[in-house]
C-alpha cells in the first residue's frame, strides 16, 4: 500500500509520523506541499518521498489524503481530476466540503471524509469519519486504520458532521484558552506560570478521563465537587453569572455556521 499526501502542513505531518510510528515505511509515503522545504524535512526525518507536484503524488499512491485548506482544495481537484484515478482512494480532511461536493468535483471515485484535530501531533486526536457511496468496506477500513495511528476514530453520519466537528476539531482551541485563563488567574495570586499551567492542564486531562471512565453525567460530577457554602460553588456561581455556558454555546454555534458557509 502506497500513501500520498497533497498538503504537508501540521496535520498531514502528524498523520505521516503516526503512520511511520505504526510500521509504515517512509518509502511507501509520497507528499507534495506549498513549501518544498517541508517535504525535504520529512524526507530527512521519516523517509517520505518528496514529490515536485500533486500529479506525482496521485500517480505514485493508492490512497491520497487531501490535506489542504478548503479554499485551496477546488484548485487541487481541478488539477488532478483528469489524471488516471481508477482504484485510488481519496480522503479529504478539509472542513465544510461535503462528500457530494467532493464527488461533483472529482467524479465517482472512492471518497472518505475525515476530520481529525490538532491532538494528532501527540497521538491523541479525536477524528470523525464518513464515507461516500463509491467507497467499499475495505477502503473505509483503510481510512479508519490511517487515522487510528494518531488517536481515536468515530463514524459520524454526514448530516451531523458540522456539529461533531465543532466539538472535536475546534474545541481543542477553546480548551487551550480555558487552561491558559485558569493558569493566568492563578498567576495573579502568586503561582508560578509553568506550575500553574501544569496544574491546570493535568486537572483538565483528569476531569476528561473521569467523564469517559465513570459513566457519570458531567453536572453530577460537578455537584460532587461543590460542598454547601464551599469554595467551588462560589466559583461555579461566578461562571454562571458571567454567562460561561452561554459563551461556549455561542462558540460552538459560530463554528457550525462557518462550516455551513464553507459548504455553500
Amino acid at each position: 500500500m502506497k500513501y500520498g499526501f497533497i498538503g504537508l502542513g501540521n496535520m498531514a505531518s502528524a498523520i505521516i509520523r503516526g503512520l511511520v510510528k505504526n510500521g509504515v515505511p517512509g518509502a511507501d509515503i509520497y507528499g507534495s506541499g506549498a513549501r518544498p522545504a517541508t517535504g525535504q524535512a520529512l524526507a530527512g526525518s521519516v523517509g517520505l518521498n518528496a514529490c515536485a507536484g500533486n500529479a506525482a503524488v496521485v500517480a505514485s499512491a493508492d490512497v491520497i489524503v487531501l490535506a489542504v485548506k478548503p479554499q485551496v482544495l477546488p484548485g487541487v481537484l481541478e488539477e488532478i481530476k483528469a489524471l488516471p484515478l481508477d482504484g485510488k482512494l481519496f480522503i479529504s480532511i478539509a472542513a465544510g466540503l461535503t462528500l457530494a461536493w467532493l464527488r461533483g468535483s472529482l467524479g465517482p471515485v472512492p471518497l472518505v471524509r475525515v476530520m481529525p484535530n490538532i491532538n494528532s501531533k501527540i497521538g491523541a486526536a479525536t477524528s470523525l469519519l464518513c464515507a461516500g457511496p463509491d467507497a467499499n468496506e475495505e477502503q473505509v477500513r483503510i481510512a479508519r486504520e490511517i487515522f487510528s495511528t494518531v488517536g481515536t476514530v468515530s463514524d459520524i453520519p454526514e448530516h451531523l458532521f458540522a456539529a461533531a466537528t465543532a466539538i472535536s476539531g475546534a474545541s481543542p482551541a477553546f480548551t487551550y484558552m480555558y487552561i491558559d485563563a485558569m493558569a493566568r488567574a492563578a498567576l495573579r495570586f502568586g503561582l508560578p506560570r509553568k506550575l500553574a499551567l501544569k496544574i491546570a492542564a493535568s486537572s483538565v486531562a483528569g476531569s476528561a478521563r473521569m467523564i469517559l471512565e465513570s459513566d457519570e453525567h458531567p453536572m453530577s460530577l460537578a455537584d460532587q465537587v461543590c460542598s454547601p457554602a464551599g469554595t467551588t460553588i462560589a466559583g461555579v456561581v461566578s461562571l454562571q453569572r458571567n454567562a460561561f455556558e452561554s459563551a461556549v454555546h455561542q462558540a460552538v454555534e459560530a463554528v457550525i455556521l462557518r462550516d455551513r458557509e464553507i459548504a455553500r
